[in-house]
């Protein structure tokens, strides 16, 4: 089988997992391309881009569902976009782009093998000027690597008790959204590449994002397919941060 066949079913896979939990999958996109040697000029682009519609699709199901709440994603929206935009305009050498990405793909790691709690019982209200400053570096972040910031966003969310496992994954898809968005706008300033087949990746990577919103807003449970998830992360990881291919 074409090696390629293989990245299109992973691709599939990533999607629908991360669509699950409200991400857009940019992480998985990213760990998928740097298994394939992709070169990251392609790679932050694309992935941007498949965040796009991935998100999307999972803000849509999660807010159909009334997890999202607008007072906690608003400041933290306010200060993302703009800083997206700006981390998107910065180029950074490819050596230390890898080095960066394989540690946010360990975070991503993490963040699939701890269980999370479905429900919080002791939410605590969102700190506005906190949100802002969590907001501004995470969307900085983002635009500079290619993704919606949303692997760090949701367990910080968790941590401080401001929403609950839902409520996260509504407002992680949206905060994912406009990151993307802005960060590709960024890009598209300084020129960029997009894949010959970028057609096909969104195809495939949407119709995972709408199977996989659908099931995660509808309680879905999916914690033996995260786990293989994050072996395909910390391969990817170890690859970016260990070796030189």
């Amino acid at each position: 089988m074409d090696p390629f066949y293989w990245f299109y079913i992973l691709l599939f896979i990533v999607a629908f997992l991360y669509a699950s939990v409200g991400h857009g999958g940019a992480s998985g996109y990213l760990a998928l391309m740097a298994l394939f040697s992709v070169v990251p000029e392609v790679m932050k682009p694309t992935a941007l881009l498949l965040n796009l519609f991935v998100s999307l699709t999972a803000f849509i199901q999660f807010y159909r569902a009334k997890h999202f709440v607008w007072k906690v994603f608003l400041p933290l929206a306010l200060a993302s976009v703009p800083m997206a935009f700006v981390g998107g305009l910065i180029t950074i050498d490819a050596t230390l782009y890898k080095k960066i990405l394989g540690l946010l793909l360990l975070f991503s790691v993490v963040r699939l093998l701890i269980p999370s709690k479905k429900n919080i019982a002791d939410l605590q209200p969102s700190h506005f000027y906190g949100a802002l400053l969590m907001g501004g570096v995470i969307g900085l972040l983002s635009g500079m690597i290619g993704i919606g910031g949303g692997i760090i966003l949701s367990p910080l969310l968790l941590f401080f008790k401001w929403t609950d496992q839902k409520q996260t994954a509504a407002i992680s898809a949206l905060f994912i959204f406009v990151n993307s968005a802005s960060g590709l706008m960024g890009q598209l300033t300084n020129g960029i590449q997009f894949s010959a087949d970028m057609y096909g990746y969104v195809s495939i990577a949407f119709v995972g994002g709408i199977g996989g919103a659908y099931f995660g807003a509808m309680k879905f449970k999916q914690t033996s397919m995260q786990k293989i998830l994050a072996i395909v992360l910390a391969v990817a990881a170890y690859k970016l941060l260990f070796t030189t291919a």
